[in-house]
């Protein structure tokens, strides 16, 4: 039963954890005699999976929960400068909402949009629940630049397909003319919780993980004040933001990432993509030339908004199956060659380095994840791209449920773009970036020794040079999972065969013909017993990007 009198405002933290241009919070706060803002610890994101491959919940690595639990830390410090604090509580957090609403004072219900299917569906449930108890509801699209279903409803009911065709639909975003509200002076006080069982924001210890070495942590801290430091240190730099081109970039670049890794804060909300989107529009006006999109700093918030759009009009848009955009592809269910590239053992250096790097940091260069996405998949394995996903899902801490499923969808040539000819070396594409292989070195010491000679390719060092780096190749080291010259061959080959099906069918391929392809593939490369050569290094040399 509710108690108390006055305006009371619930508050719902989901993403969004931040004080600047943040609606929500704005219209919460408004004529609101208390304030209850809420953010709900969900175990099915938090509590501790012994049974998945990395520490962490099942749907998430301890990166992103650290992560998350520092933005909620930070977001708790700022709102007690401003007279209020963050209430946290555990459940299922549907139903926690739902008996705040019962058990508090509360006239008024906000919290950020959100378009994950996900939230789509617990949102639902919570909006029938205020409307039917007479709460207003107030929930407004802050997360993206422009309301996806906007840009949807201009283009007759679907979602634009290409970027180009995006940015024609979308034009300049509504408010862009008008200052956000950065700041806030203060907030109405806590309400009266009752008998709701409040806790402080818990430490990765209190939630069941046991202590990480320090160099197995990510090196980025989560929070909007960390956040608001990065983007100031980005754009002071107005030159290099004028000049920001992708995908140019060095992907070997550790000690100083090539971007501005504020992907994580944009993806917790821990920083306003339309305030950034502003200050970048700031910074162009007061330079004389500045590059554009597609490749230019907001070309890349628009590529998000982009994601975003066609992620919330394509249902299924996280598999294969019934996903019209998709193509349907016969992908091997090779579970050691996925195990292999997971776990940074594909023999590989430059692909196992980046690979070790997500594992570490939760984050790489764009074209670092481009290089593992395309060997896992079109590249060399022929792995299905919805296992690559998984674990990009669950370990990167900038991990978005459009922006992950888009780019797999990309990188496999299973939607947005189909040259499958056009393949990353897995040795020249590095080496190009990094010759000397300090990147390698770095995230496998294993060979910090080896001549950068063969550090790209050290099964074809010498024994002699092999025992003096102290990497013995299929004793210290794996030997390639596969051979890349004749892996990227049959891959191609699989990948003609695939798009004249999905052509012949109008892209209505059934489960009968994708697994008679399937068969068919498999015969093919049983039938090849031809005697392997040994490759020369001119072999290896070949380049493909």
């Amino acid at each position: 039963m509710a108690f108390g009198s006055g305006s009371g405002s619930l508050m719902w933290f989901r993403k969004g954890l931040r004080i600047h241009d943040n609606p929500a919070l704005q219209y919460a706060s408004r004529s609101s005699d208390v304030l209850y803002p809420v953010f709900v610890i969900d175990p099915h994101y938090m509590k501790p999976d012994p049974n998945s491959f990395s520490q962490g919940s099942s749907r998430a690595g301890l990166n992103r929960i650290r992560f998350l639990l520092e933005s909620l830390v930070d977001l708790d410090s700022n709102l007690k400068k401003l007279g209020s604090r963050l209430l946290v509580l555990k459940g299922d957090p549907g139903e926690v909402l739902i008996r705040c609403l019962k058990q508090w004072d509360v006239k008024r219900l906000c919290f950020e949009y959100d378009t994950e299917p996900y939230y789509q569906a617990m949102d639902a449930k919570v909006k029938e629940f205020a409307t039917a108890a007479g709460i207003e509801v107030f929930s407004p699209v802050s997360h993206t630049l422009f309301n996806p279903a906007d840009i949807i409803h201009k283009n007759g009911g679907k979602p634009p397909l290409t970027y180009q065709s995006f940015l024609k639909l979308s034009g300049q975003p509504s408010w862009a003319s008008s200052p956000l509200t950065t700041t806030l002076s203060s907030l109405p006080p806590v309400g009266d919780f009752g008998n709701c069982e409040i806790c402080d924001v818990p430490t990765v210890q209190e939630l069941g993980y046991a202590d990480i070495a320090q160099d197995e942590l990510t090196p980025f801290r989560g929070g909007e004040s960390e956040a608001l430091k990065r983007l100031r240190e980005s754009i002071s730099n107005k030159e290099w933001v004028a000049n920001f081109e992708k995908p140019k970039g060095d992907p070997s670049a550790f000690l100083k990432p090539a971007t501005t890794v504020l992907s994580p804060y944009l993806k917790f909300g821990c920083l306003s993509s339309r305030y950034f989107y502003q200050c970048l529009q700031d910074v162009y006006k007061k330079v004389k030339k500045h590059t554009s999109p597609p490749v230019s700093l907001v070309g890349q918030l628009l590529w998000r908004d982009f994601f975003y759009t066609v992620a919330f009009g394509t249902p299924n848009f996280d598999r294969m199956k019934g996903n019209r955009i998709c193509k349907q592809i016969p992908w091997n269910e090779n579970e050691e060659l996925l195990v292999a590239w997971r776990e940074a053992r594909t023999g590989y250096p430059w692909i196992d380095a980046i690979m070790v790097q997500l594992h570490k940091w939760g984050w790489m260069h764009h074209l670092a994840r481009h290089c593992v996405a395309c060997f896992l998949t079109r590249g060399d394995l022929f792995v299905h791209w919805e296992k690559g996903r998984d674990v990009f899902e669950r370990l990167l801490i900038d991990s978005d449920w459009a922006i992950n499923n888009g780019n797999w969808l990309w990188l496999s040539c299973s939607s947005f773009f189909y040259q499958y000819n056009r393949i990353y070396s897995p040795i020249s594409f590095g080496k190009k970036y990094d010759p000397n292989g300090n990147y390698i070195r770095h995230f496998l010491p294993v060979l910090k020794d080896m001549p950068k000679e063969y550090i790209y390719e050290p099964w074809t060092a010498p024994l002699s040079i092999q025992k003096k780096a102290k990497c013995i190749i299929g004793k210290d080291y794996p030997k390639p999972v596969v051979s890349h010259d004749s892996a990227s061959k049959e891959c191609k080959s699989r990948m003609g065969e695939a798009y004249a099906l999905n052509q012949k069918s109008n892209g209505s391929v059934s489960e009968e013909e994708l697994n008679s392809l399937r068969r068919k593939l498999e015969q093919d490369q049983n039938q090849q017993v031809k005697p392997k050569r040994q490759k020369t290094m001119t072999d290896w040399l070949k380049t493909e990007q």
